[in-house]
């Protein structure tokens, strides 16, 4: 049963990802990826900070949105191959700049979502 909340939530995460990798914004620097690996970021913290010890997410809500929804909406794999990307085509400050910010912001994006949970208890 426990494949059954992943599935369903990973459906979920992947069909968001695609809906936001389609605004149309011309750009070299991968903004979309960026944006939704920080949005991911922020929400798995709050996921977490809101199962944390308190019972409010049964394990199955954990499983469904952590696991599930988080795990099908972040792209670290696409983040992967961007940064590899820019650096193929010799765009070595851009895949620099793009680096930088998705680990910060994204740390920074589980410290919010986090917090964020904390406002709930």
């Amino acid at each position: 049963m426990n494949f059954l909340y992943v599935a369903a939530g990973g459906a979920i995460g992947a069909a968001g990802r695609y809906v936001i990798s389609m605004i149309p914004i011309k750009t070299e620097f991968p903004w979309l990826t960026l944006i939704i690996n920080i949005m991911g970021a922020v929400l798995i913290g709050f996921i977490v900070g809101a199962a944390d010890d308190s019972g409010r997410l049964s394990s199955n809500a954990v499983l469904f949105l952590k696991t599930g929804l988080c795990g099908g909406f972040t792209t670290f794999s696409t983040f992967s191959l961007e940064a590899f990307s820019l650096f193929e085509k010799k765009a070595y400050l851009f895949g620099g700049i793009y680096i930088f910010l998705s680990v910060v912001c994204c740390i920074a994006g589980v410290f919010l979502g986090k917090k964020l949970s904390g406002v709930l208890r």
